[in-house]
């Protein structure tokens, strides 16, 4: 059984990134670079604050003390330990 992302939390929910992987085909290394360079990184604290208009994109995130907007492809790459 695979791990949760973050894109199947729902809003408020907290959890701890176990790993960034492509969550879908198509996804470049750059986008996996870019999130680990966010800070999307195992260990670290993460929240999804809410999504945005009819449960969508953007994806406001909360990892450690920074605030992210993602779009739900990159918040499928995110494996997470729901808390």
């Amino acid at each position: 059984m695979s791990s949760p992302r973050l894109s199947d939390l729902p809003n408020g929910a907290e959890g701890t990134v176990l790993a960034v992987s492509a969550g879908s085909p198509g996804i470049d290394p750059l986008t996996l670079y870019r999130l680990a360079e966010l800070g999307f990184l195992p260990g670290e604290p993460v929240r999804l604050l809410r999504r945005g208009p009819g449960g969508r994109e953007p994806i406001a995130v909360q990892v450690g003390e920074s605030l992210f907007a993602l779009r739900l492809v990159e918040a499928q790459c995110v494996e997470v330990t729901p808390t």
